[in-house]
This record gives C-alpha cells, structure tokens and sequence, in this order.
C-alpha cells in the first residue's frame, strides 16, 4: 500500500508581491489600509444589524453571516502578507499552511452556499411576498446557517486531506502570497492527477448544486419582475436583489478564475492577481455595496456613528473634567 505524507518538507517560502524594497512598502500601506478599513466596514455593519431592531429579519441575519466572513476572509492571508512584505518573513511552517489553507477553504465554501441561501431568500421575498415570514422563519434561517458552515468545515476538511497527505520532497516555494490548492498541487513530487479529479468532482457537485439553486432563484426572480405591471413596483423589486446579485457576480467571478480550471493552465502571476479581487477587495466591497441601495442600513449606520462619536465625546468631556480637578487620568 502506497504511504502517505511521505513529505520531507517542513515549512514552505510563500512568493511575496514584490522584491523591490520602495514597493513592498508602498504596497505594506496600501494593503493595511484595505486590511483596516474591510475591518472597520464589516464591523459596523454587523454592529448596525446587531443593535438595530428594525433590522432583525432574515435577509439582514443572512447578511450578519455573509459580514462575518468578509471578517475571516482575509485575516487569514493579509497579515502574514503583511509580514512578508514589511519583514520579508516568507516562511510558513507545514502546520501553519495547512491551517491557513483549511481555513480559507472554509470561508471560500461557507460563503458560495450563503449565497446561495440569500438568493433563496430573496426569491421567496419577490415571488411570494405573502407567505415570505412563514415560509422563511427565523428558525429556519438558524438551521440554513449552521448548515451553511458545517458544509463549509467538511468541504474543507476533505479538500485539506487531500492536499496535505500528497508527498512534497523538496522545493517548497509556493507561487502565492498564502497556502492554496493550486501552488500546493504544482509543489507534489509525485502525480497528482487522481486528486485533481477528486478535487474537481467534490468542487463540481457542492459548488454546482449552490450555483444551481442561485441561478434557479434569479431565474424565477427575473420572471416575475417581469411580469409585474407597474415600473415601480419591478424598480423596488430589482432594488432588493441588486446588491446581492452584484455580490454574487464578484464572487462567483474570480473563485471560478482560480478554482474551475485543470492544473494545466495555472498561471502565479494571473492568480496572485486574480485572488486578491476575492481575497482583499471583495470583502470591503460588500458592506459598500448592501449599504449603498439599502436606507435602512444607511440609517442604522448612521445611528451607530452618531452613538460612537457620543461616546468619544463624553470620554473626553470626563477626561478634561478629570484633568481640571488634578485627579489621576485612567489610561
């Protein structure tokens, strides 16, 4: 019987974006603002859905979830990017790019069925607007969740097993910023063709049937738009839907540029660019999108500032207060 996990490798060297000292810093600042403000985007968002009454229905819970991972999504590959970038530390050890690659494909498979659970949602909501609370309760929206991320953990397990038990015996430069199935499987001393075709079978039949169930509901969604007589009513209806359509549109795009494709035609330099449209951009670019067309986010927004600017306010009323009466200062 053929032994797995022969690997005599111990740790990997990632491929950081740029050799050049003047860039790698110019691009340290850039992506560390990005890093900062998707952070700052998705936890007020969350923050809005959290504290906000009005808001407490399912296709916000929904949009909770889908935040929550544009939280995850690129803590898992930015900061070490970071580190590459500002103290050329290259190095992963062979447990941390496992880790990293688990987790990443965790969130990538959690946030396509999301999706697809969003666009259930919202055909529910334009197709049956009537029966909308009762078909899609809030008891239902808990076990789609949960569902969503236990499909996400075992989709991923199973594609880390058999990244993780191929033989890597020797060079260990992975032509990517972080650990990913494409770079890992062109690192493998030995054929790697069987596990490809796993891999395509397991992504084809998960991601598909998601795929499936999100163009099903669009398609019924444009039917009845469609069929609606008056133009405002097919404007409000579209208005509901527009922002995730986009978002699936961004999503679908890229992951299908990097993951649906034979090794054959793997290309570092397109992917590292490529990867970062859904690793980096895409996730400050969603709470933009959802907040843009929707008033009622803006609103809650808006109340959240307002208390944040609040409280700085009379913190450093208190502080002052403090201060003049020669009392001690708390840090």
């Amino acid at each position: 019987m053929q032994r797995v996990n022969l690997s005599t490798v111990s740790d990997f060297v990632l491929v950081g974006l740029s050799d050049a000292p003047q860039v790698r810093f110019l691009l340290f600042v850039l992506f560390l603002i990005i890093y900062v403000a998707t952070m700052a985007g998705n936890i007020m968002f969350l923050t809005a859905i959290s504290t906000d009454t009005h808001l407490h229905n399912p296709m916000y819970f929904f949009l909770g979830n889908l935040s929550l991972l544009d939280l995850l999504c690129p803590t898992i590959t930015v900061p070490k990017m970071l580190d590459v970038l500002l103290l050329e530390n290259k190095m992963i050890s062979f447990t941390g790019c496992m880790l990293q690659l688990f987790f990443l494909i965790d969130v990538v498979g959690t946030e396509i069925f999301l999706l697809a659970v969003m666009a259930y949602d919202r055909y529910v909501a334009i197709c049956h607007p009537l029966r909308y609370m009762n078909i899609v309760s809030m008891k239902l929206c808990a076990h789609l969740a949960i569902g969503t991320w236990l499909v996400g953990v075992v989709n991923s397990l199973l594609h880390t097993s058999l990244i993780f038990t191929l033989s890597f015996c020797g060079f260990n430069k992975v032509e990517q910023y972080y650990c990913d199935i494409p770079p890992l499987l062109a690192l493998s001393c030995l054929p790697t063709y069987s596990r490809e075709l796993v891999i395509l079978l397991v992504a084809g039949v998960l991601g598909g049937s998601a795929f499936v169930i999100t163009l099903i509901s669009y398609i019924c969604i444009l039917i009845a738009i469609l069929s609606m007589r008056s133009s405002e009513s097919r404007h409000k209806a579209f208005s509901t839907c527009g922002s995730h359509l986009t978002v699936v549109c961004l999503f679908y795009g890229t992951t299908i540029c990097i993951y649906v494709r034979p090794s054959s035609t793997y290309s570092p330099h397109q992917d590292r660019i490529v990867s970062m449209l859904y690793e980096i951009l895409t996730p400050l670019l969603n709470p933009i999108i959802y907040s843009l067309r929707n008033k009622e986010v803006k609103c809650a927004l808006r109340r959240v500032v307002s208390q944040l600017r609040t409280a700085i306010t009379r913190q450093e009323c208190l502080s002052q207060s403090l201060a003049s009466s020669g009392a001690p200062v708390a840090g």
